[in-house]
């Protein structure tokens, strides 16, 4: 096995070699200023608006998961505290997607709907 192992390096070197290799343009095509207005015309024409209705909707889609989340949280904890049931790694995921959908949200609040 280890007489291969030369011979397969040196074939995928080798094939490397048969590669069109990438040149540069000698010359730029635009100057600074043109390749700043062309990108810019480019973000202008990527960017989608959401409407404020879809904006609503996906708020009240992350509240309610997080809401269910944290209801959950909070069961498995009482069940853990109270009761003495063997869940604790359940409720520290739990906790941690809990966290996240919170983080999440505020996010998304502050950027959407807070006026700048």
């Amino acid at each position: 096995m280890t007489g291969r192992l030369p011979v397969v390096v040196l074939l995928s070197v080798l094939s490397c070699a048969g590669l069109p290799m990438c040149l540069a343009d000698p010359q730029p095509a635009t100057t600074g200023p043109q390749i700043l207005e062309e990108f810019q015309r480019q973000q202008r024409a990527r960017t989608t608006s959401i409407a404020e209705h879809e904006r609503q909707v996906i708020m009240f889609s992350i509240g309610a998961a997080l809401l269910l989340a944290l209801l959950s949280t909070a069961s498995v904890g009482i069940a853990v505290g109270v009761f003495g049931k063997p869940l604790f790694l359940l409720h520290m995921i739990l906790a941690a997607v809990t966290v996240t959908l919170a983080v999440v949200h505020v996010i998304v609040g502050v950027v959407w709907f807070f006026p700048f």
